[in-house]
């Protein structure tokens, strides 16, 4: 089946559409090696430079891997990859590869942010929102989000549940998340984390944090989010115009977050990577573990300078 060339649709879009399809419906398994690029082309009735801007999108979106001098193959569904800097939340950046995203709400309820978040929100006046986020099943994500309470009057959890909570913000209450800073920490996973995520205590996770501003530029959330360290890649996106992004070195002798409490964070809203200011867990029995998280973190540096 080729394309067609009577829509508006680009060709290219087309090809990887069809592509996207059968390799989500498994008609491509994981693992294996697409058509190559003549087979591709001979199928579709269009130009290599087609086939290859279709396969770029494709890899793009962490649908299949391009290895150099070797076949192209269906990436495998044990990771799910994110892009740190768009102020896009997980639902949209999962949705639209086709993944299946659920949320499920622990908790919605009147409660003052971490200091960061009281010092980008200017408030304590706050909601605080617990989500746990599972892609295609599989919990992914541990999720607490602090939003200024006038700003969001009327919100209860069963808004959310397998829901976007941007998308929510935009549709009902006219908030558009727009740009922010981000911070990523290699974290230990305390046991109630452990728990919520299906991993094990002390597992490696990475935590991303920060705040949003809507489109007016006021402050709009604060959230941190603990994300399974192996199931989840980071892609950011690097050109010679960007900021310069710097990996400050992480103590790692503190827990991510501990029963009763919120994880604090330190009152630096900014772009690098610093530690957060948390409580002291029990650091005697998982030093092993944290190390695994110091050495995520060098992982970390090593892959983005």
């Amino acid at each position: 089946m080729g394309v067609d060339r009577s829509t508006r649709a680009p060709l290219h879009q087309q090809v990887a559409d069809t592509l996207r399809q059968e390799i989500l419906g498994h008609d491509l398994p994981p693992g294996e090696a697409l058509p190559s690029e003549a087979a591709l082309c001979e199928r579709f009735g269009v130009a290599r430079s087609v086939v290859r801007q279709a396969v770029a999108g494709l890899a793009g979106d962490g649908l299949v891997i391009r290895r150099q001098g070797r076949p192209t193959i269906v990436a495998p569904p044990a990771e799910y990859r994110r892009l740190v800097q768009r102020a896009t939340g997980m639902f949209d950046q999962f949705a639209r590869r086709g993944h299946q995203l659920r949320t499920t709400i622990r908790d919605l309820s009147p409660a003052p942010p971490p200091p960061g978040g009281r010092d980008f929100l200017g408030t304590d006046d706050t909601i605080r929102i617990e989500r746990i986020r599972l892609v295609d099943g599989d919990p992914l994500s541990y999720v607490r989000t602090w939003l200024p309470a006038d700003r969001v009057p009327g919100l209860r959890a069963e808004h959310l549940t397998d829901a976007s909570l941007h998308r929510l913000l935009a549709r009902s209450y006219d908030l558009r998340p727009m740009r922010g800073r981000r911070q990523v920490h290699a974290v230990a996973a305390d046991e109630r984390l452990a728990d919520a995520l299906a991993t094990a205590t002390g597992d490696p996770l990475l935590l991303l944090e920060g705040g949003t501003t809507d489109q007016h530029d006021r402050p709009l959330e604060w959230f941190s989010a603990w994300h399974r360290a192996d199931r989840v890649v980071f892609d950011i996106d690097v050109s010679e115009s960007m900021e310069t992004l710097r990996l400050d070195a992480v103590d790692t002798g503190h827990s991510a977050a501990d029963d009763g409490r919120d994880a604090g964070e330190d009152g630096d809203t900014g772009g690098d990577v610093t530690r957060g200011d948390r409580e002291p867990g029990n650091t005697g029995a998982d030093t092993v573990d944290l190390e695994r998280a110091r050495r995520l973190l060098a992982e970390l540096t090593r892959i983005l300078g």
